[in-house]
């Protein structure tokens, strides 16, 4: 899931990265949005308003909007510069840093909870900061195939997709265009099962900030299955290449 990149990458993998972010983005997008009342996984709307607020002089206004932008610029920054520093190293997973140090940001404002509140707009930076890092990632692992923060893009590319299917003739790779279709839905059904989710933890569960622990808890639960999935596949290689060594 987070390992297998390039051409050994197949929809399956695709599909599982997908589907675990996706949840966890759904999740922390409700969650910032209950506390805050701003968007925390992506930028689209922040930029609106940052653009809004110059054209009406609001400067110190639109200050904090142009650093919820800088801190998902940075977030992915962080994330591409950490993963070509450390791909050389064959024996790590380099992607594990990123979702580490997003899982850390995600249990701290967590844990720190209503004692951070008065400090929303740098907690929101905060959460902006781990979104640019899953995205960045993610981007990097399925070779831009998957995108987990936000929707924009997933519904038009959904949408072509789709009316494509109406033309056999010109796009006759239907297989490829249906994984294209089961992707983008999983992914989106995710998402809005991660914001159902966190909306229940954090409004009747009353776990507020805390559901982002969970979102955390889900992320580190993947790395520790794609890494012992990873080492069940390589005992299965080495005990197939040791059998056939001796027959020979």
């Amino acid at each position: 899931m987070f390992r297998h990149q390039g051409k050994n990458r197949t929809l399956k993998h695709n599909l599982r990265i997908a589907i675990v972010l996706s949840l966890v983005a759904g999740i922390v997008n409700v969650s910032g949005f209950l506390a805050f009342k701003q968007l925390t996984t992506n930028i689209t709307g922040h930029f609106a308003l940052f653009i809004n607020d110059v054209a009406n002089f609001a400067l110190w206004r639109s200050f904090f909007y142009f650093l919820y932008i800088l801190s998902f610029l940075l977030g992915s920054f962080s994330s591409g510069f950490l993963i070509e520093k450390f791909k050389e190293n064959k024996r790590l997973n380099v992607f594990l840093i990123p979702t580490l140090i997003e899982s850390l940001i995600l249990i701290s404002v967590g844990m720190l909870g209503n004692t951070i509140e008065v400090y929303s707009d740098l907690t929101v930076c905060c959460l902006l900061f781990a979104m640019g890092l899953q995205n960045s990632f993610v981007t990097k692992i399925s070779n831009a195939v998957v995108r987990t923060t936000h929707l924009t893009g997933l519904f038009t590319d959904l949408g072509i997709d789709i009316s494509q299917l109406f033309f056999p003739e010109v796009y006759p790779n239907r297989e490829k265009l249906k994984a294209a279709i089961k992707l983008r839905v999983s992914i989106i059904s995710s998402f809005f099962a991660g914001g159902i989710l966190g909306g229940f933890l954090y409004s009747k569960a009353d776990l507020e900030l805390k559901t982002l622990i969970i979102a955390a808890l889900i992320l580190i639960a993947s790395l520790f299955y794609d890494d012992l999935r990873y080492k069940v596949i390589m005992t299965r290689r080495k005990l197939y290449q040791s059998k056939t060594w001796h027959s020979q």
